[in-house]
């Protein structure tokens, strides 16, 4: 009961902060290796459990949410959808150590990234380059949807980086078009485990109606934050404090 609990406590807490920030897989994943699963399925059973979250906070963040850049929304949906087949066959053929080693420098490349996307637009703009084009910027998400594919932790912190690299400017807008992908991303790769026989069905159907509960929870909360700046803040610590933990494990 106590182990049942906790996922239960995780997963709705990874749904919230998934919709307020990203990165809720830093907390579902840990959850799931705790509870047993071999680290490749309980990285795929994790990208399950996070899809009805991802879908109530989309939901959540309707009201916001509109293409920007160089790139219409449905170019954007596809090119994502293709990069997650690509990095979910990625991590069926990757063994778990070698995944576990690779997983902290994952979380610190999605931290340093969108700690730095204002820093970087900025010395775009000055050096006149303009905003990324539609090559570039197929380019972009493309390489964050096979990341989001191989690992899911940290992709909402990823796709907000790139967002605000291609252009977008509107917090909440970014962070409803970061959870309307992430559920793409993990509609496509969690099929593809599923295929594969990776997924813990007994904890991923718990953790994600707990997840769906926490995602709506957080888009609510997060359309009230006026100050964007301090969720840039709160992002930045989310992935910081997760990257040293994930490199002591």
């Amino acid at each position: 009961m106590l182990e049942l609990l906790f996922l239960s406590i995780a997963g709705f807490a990874a749904g919230l902060l998934n919709a307020v920030a990203g990165g809720g897989t830093f907390l579902s994943l840990p959850a799931l290796l705790y509870a047993g699963l071999p680290p490749v399925s309980a990285n795929a059973t994790a990208t399950l459990t996070a899809l009805p979250g991802y879908l109530s906070s989309a939901w959540g963040f309707r009201e916001d949410m509109r293409a920007e850049g160089a790139l219409g929304l449905k170019a954007i949906i596809g090119i994502a959808a293709l990069g997650s087949i690509l990095g979910a066959i990625l991590l069926i053929i990757t063994p778990g150590d070698t995944f576990m080693g690779v997983v902290p420098w994952l979380l610190l490349l999605a931290t340093v990234m969108f700690a730095a996307t204002r820093s970087l637009l900025k010395l775009l703009r000055q050096h006149g380059t303009g905003l990324a084009g539609p090559a570039i910027s197929c380019a972009a998400i493309l390489a964050v949807a096979i990341y989001g594919g191989y690992f899911n932790g940290g992709v909402g912190i990823m796709l907000l980086a790139v967002f605000g690299l291609l252009g977008h400017t509107d917090m909440h807008g970014m962070n409803g078009l970061k959870n309307l992908l992430s559920a793409v991303l993990s509609l496509i790769s969690a099929a593809t485990f599923v295929a594969a026989g990776l997924i813990a069905w007994q904890p991923a159907l718990l953790m994600a109606v707990s997840a769906t509960l926490g995602g709506y929870a957080g888009a609510r909360l997060s359309r009230r934050i006026v100050r964007t700046d301090l969720l840039r803040v709160f992002i930045v610590l989310v992935g910081a404090v997760m990257t040293v933990a994930f490199f002591m494990i």
